[in-house]
């Protein structure tokens, strides 16, 4: 599993009150090697959110982070809908259901 670097860590830190023993740290400032390989099919809840980090840290685009993910701008827009309400534990696949129920 990759680690998040510090950059990464801080910024979804400060955006989703994530504590420090929910991410692994690595070091230095984001890049767009940091994010998941293009070709990502399988979706678990770091990924998620390493790519909404590279958004809100201005690496890509949501545009762009949809094409090179092939994502939908709707999905795109729940993760970080999730992320916002419910921090980034809510991208856990197995907890969807639950907080979507409780938004319902």
């Amino acid at each position: 599993m990759k680690p998040l670097n510090n950059a990464a860590t801080s910024r979804l830190r400060a955006e989703t009150d994530l504590d420090a023993a929910s991410i692994q740290h690595g070091s230095g400032p984001l890049t767009l090697d940091d994010l998941p390989p293009p070709d990502t099919r399988r979706w678990v809840m770091r990924r998620k959110a390493e790519v909404v980090a590279g958004v809100r840290a201005g690496l890509l685009t949501v545009e762009d982070a949809c094409k090179r993910y092939d994502l939908s701008s709707e999905e795109f827009a729940s993760w970080q809908e999730m992320i916002d309400r419910h921090g980034v534990q809510a991208l856990r696949v197995t907890r969807l259901q639950d907080y979507r129920r409780r938004e319902g």
